[in-house]
Order: structure tokens, then C-alpha cells, then sequence
């Protein structure tokens, strides 16, 4: 039988062609390493810059990181001397020039459709009430916090903007300038200054809004049918930064003091709105009206947001804090993914696996154990101390050093530490690993 002869060794021509194509393979690398050493050294960039340049650009999908050094000499719409901050005179065709501004300066153009400044004040100045400055620091602390670990930026006014709205109005001018001095920023997210954002993970479903430009707490029934002046609540609401809210703005503050109708809107806010006693054109009422009376023009582009607490009422909610903490940790105890360690900067990575275990947490209401976006202390006047007489006693100030303190213990817990008690924000201890696994009884 004849044999097939297996090969053990390639012919010698193959041999010597693939000794060629790896001697050229070889010199075309070395060609290339050459070349981008002298690249290198030309444009004065160092090796494992442009090592990192490379990673970045091929190997991840992240956009640019913000350019904050970056302002070309082409000139924008601040280069016109007619440009106004205020609410003296509009600004035509903003959205061009919002545009045209991002044009030139490109890595705030990248995911602006997510970017969000909030915005958030008290008056000028000290506050009367003993306390207040406290808490008032306090609660600018919570909304800082909140910021640094979503990545928003944030601005704090104690100045009025305009000299006849240093009250409850005064939302409105500070919103204007702020549309002005941040065309990068899409949403504009004004908070009172007593409103507290009590789960620091929830975020904003922005794309829920993509089609409006107002997106405010409210109910509808309330204001069509109702005709309640509590029907929206504007101690946080967010407005898109574009044309349609600014012309908004000029029609909003057209009904408060800077407005020689003023006496007219407030006779006429009192005759229209079923329940409201208090007289004078606050801008909640306003608002209502607007939606009422413009409905065709403002309505479709106004969002009432009622499925989760972008505003909720206190007294609703601090008496039930205590239990939504034994849920979480009852949670977390259960879930090993969910009570390990990572830096706060990497901490929204946990977000997804949380909204798994939270499917029958109910809904925000009082039968639900989600822990409430934001706890307005409506009628508690911090800083003036003057709350609502239905408010007994000290009311107001424990309820609110609660929910600082369940909102605190959120953020002390990425740096290993938490309030044992939620009346007490003075004392901390020390996280012990692997908690609440078998450590959830301290906070219960």
C-alpha cells in the first residue's frame, strides 16, 4: 500500500517567503515606532500622552471631558452690547444663539440634552430666626452633595436680581440671568431653599420631557377642575433653557410687582382660584392661571409631573423615614451586590441593580417605601422662623434636622461613615464592612 507522505518541514521557498514578510512586517513596525517618536518630539507631546490619547479616542465610548479653558475669539451673542440679563428686554432668536455658542465650543455640546444647573437662593440678608442660618446651610449643602454625585452644577443667590421681586418672585429673574450665563446648561432646575432632596440616587427622567419645557409638580384635575391655587407647586419645577421659556419668563413676571398691573392680577387671581385666601400675585397662583386662561398657548408644552415627589409635602412624609430606612437596609442585607464598597464618583453604577429590588416598593405615596425624591417644608419659613400657626411648637425644625440627616446619611455612607440617630446630626460612627448584613438593628 502506498503511503502518504506527511511533511514536517515547509518547502524552502516557503520558508524563505515567510522569513521575507515577517523581516518586512517587522521594519514597517519599527518605521511606524520610529515615525511616531519624532512625531512625537515635533509636537513637544510626551509618549504616554499620546498612549493615553489613543486608549481614550479607540478604546472607550466616553465623551470628551468639558473644555473649561476653551473660548475662541469668534464672536457670540455676548459680544452684542444689547444683550440683557435681565428681564428689561428679550432676547431674539435665542435658540440660534445657544446654538452657535456650542458650536464653538464643542465638548459642552457633547450629552447636552442631559446637562442641568440647579439653581437655588435665600435673601441677602442674616436670617432672624436663631436657627435658620443653620439650616438654610444645611440645605445647601444637601443640594450641593446631590449635584457633586450626579455631576450638576449648581448656583446659590442671595441677591435680588431685580429690586421688585426680593420675594417669592425673585425665582424668576434668577432663572433669566442664569439661562444667559449658561448656554450650556439645557435644563434650569430651580429648588426652594426649604426643599430637600431625600434620596440622593433618584434622578430626573429627562427623557420623559423631551417633547416640553416646563416640567412642574401639579395635578391636573386640581387646576381645570378645581381651580385650586395649590394645584402646582413651584418650589422646584425645571424649564428648559430655550426661546419658548424665555418668552415664558417675560409673560410669568408681566403678573408680579415689577408690573404696573400688579393690583389688577391679584384682584384677579382672588376671583379666579377657589381656594386662595392670601392675597396678592404670588407666582404659584400665577402659574395656575396661566393654565387655565393660556392653556392652548403654554399647556402642551407644560409637564405635570405627579409620578414621583419632584415635590412632597413634609408633614406626609418625615413620619414614615424611620421604616423606609429598615426597608432599605432589609434590602441591602438580603443583596450583597448592594452594600459593596465604591467611590462616590462611580456610585450612580449601582442605580440599575437598586431599581431591580425596588419594583414592589409601591409608589410614592404613603403606601409605598421608595424613599421621596425631594421633602418641601412648605409653611416653615426657616430663615424668618414665622411658620405656619398649624405647625405646634418646634415642629418644623425637628422634622427638618430628619430628613437633612436621612438625606446625610446617604452621602456619609460612600465615606464610611452615618448618623445613628436621625434627630441627631452632631455624632457619626464608623461603617463597619459588609453592613448591614448583620449590623442593621443600630439604625432601626
Amino acid at each position: 500500500m502506498t503511503r502518504i507522505k506527511v511533511h514536517t518541514k515547509a518547502p524552502t521557498f516557503f520558508r524563505d517567503c515567510r522569513s521575507f514578510i515577517l523581516a518586512v512586517f517587522v521594519a514597517i513596525l519599527l518605521l511606524y515606532a520610529l515615525w511616531s517618536f519624532t512625531e512625537t518630539a515635533w509636537t513637544n507631546l510626551s509618549v504616554s500622552a499620546i498612549f493615553s490619547n489613543a486608549i481614550t479616542d479607540h478604546c472607550t465610548s466616553q465623551p470628551q471631558s468639558l473644555n473649561r479653558t476653551h473660548d475662541p475669539p469668534e464672536p457670540t451673542f455676548y459680544d452684542d452690547p444689547e444683550l440683557c440679563y435681565t428681564l428689561d428686554k428679550p432676547i431674539d432668536n435665542w435658540d440660534d444663539k445657544r446654538k452657535s455658542w456650542l458650536k464653538l465650543h464643542p465638548s459642552f455640546a457633547d450629552n447636552v440634552q442631559d446637562r442641568i444647573l440647579l439653581l437655588t437662593g435665600s435673601q441677602p440678608s442674616p436670617c432672624k430666626s436663631p436657627i435658620g442660618d443653620h439650616l438654610l446651610l444645611r440645605g445647601f449643602k444637601n443640594k450641593a452633595d446631590y449635584c457633586r454625585i450626579h455631576g450638576y452644577d449648581i448656583f446659590y443667590s442671595n441677591a435680588c436680581f431685580d429690586p421688585k421681586l426680593c420675594n417669592v418672585w425673585a425665582k424668576v429673574a434668577v432663572i433669566r440671568a442664569s439661562m444667559v450665563a449658561h448656554p450650556e446648561a439645557e435644563w434650569i432646575w430651580w429648588m426652594d431653599s426649604d426643599a430637600i432632596i431625600t434620596d440622593m440616587d433618584f434622578k430626573i427622567p429627562l427623557q420623559r420631557y423631551k417633547e416640553h419645557n416646563l416640567v412642574v409638580p401639579g395635578w391636573p384635575n386640581l387646576v381645570y377642575e378645581k381651580k385650586s391655587w395649590v394645584a402646582v407647586n413651584t418650589g422646584s419645577f425645571l424649564m428648559r433653557n430655550c426661546e419658548w421659556s424665555l418668552e415664558f419668563l417675560d409673560v410669568w413676571a408681566s403678573m408680579s410687582p415689577r408690573s404696573p398691573d400688579y393690583k389688577y392680577w391679584s384682584e384677579t387671581l382672588m376671583s379666579t382660584l377657589s381656594d386662595k385666601v392670601i392675597p396678592g400675585a404670588d407666582e404659584q397662583s400665577s402659574l395656575v392661571y396661566l393654565l387655565l386662561r393660556e392653556k392652548k398657548k403654554w399647556g402642551d408644552m407644560i409637564y405635570l409631573e405627579n409620578q414621583y415627589y419632584l415635590h412632597g409635602y413634609w408633614v406626609e412624609i418625615v413620619g414614615r423615614l424611620n421604616n423606609i430606612i429598615k426597608k432599605y437596609l432589609d434590602t441591602e442585607a438580603k443583596v450583597p451586590v448592594l452594600r459593596r464598597r465604591v467611590a462616590e464618583v462611580v456610585s450612580e453604577s449601582l442605580d440599575g441593580v437598586w431599581e431591580r429590588y425596588l419594583r414592589d416598593a409601591g409608589g410614592f405615596g404613603n403606601s409605598g417605601w421608595r424613599r421621596p425624591f425631594i421633602t418641601h417644608f412648605t409653611g416653615c419659613q426657616p430663615c424668618t422662623g414665622k411658620h405656619d400657626p398649624a405647625y405646634k411648637g418646634n415642629a418644623c425644625w425637628v422634622a427638618m434636622e430628619k430628613a437633612l440627616n436621612f438625606a446625610d446619611n446617604q452621602v456619609l455612607r460612600r465615606y464610611g461613615f452615618m448618623h445613628p440617630e436621625l434627630g441627631n446630626g452632631s455624632s457619626v460612627f464608623p461603617v463597619p464592612f459588609d453592613f448591614p448584613a448583620d449590623e442593621k438593628e443600630e439604625l432601626v
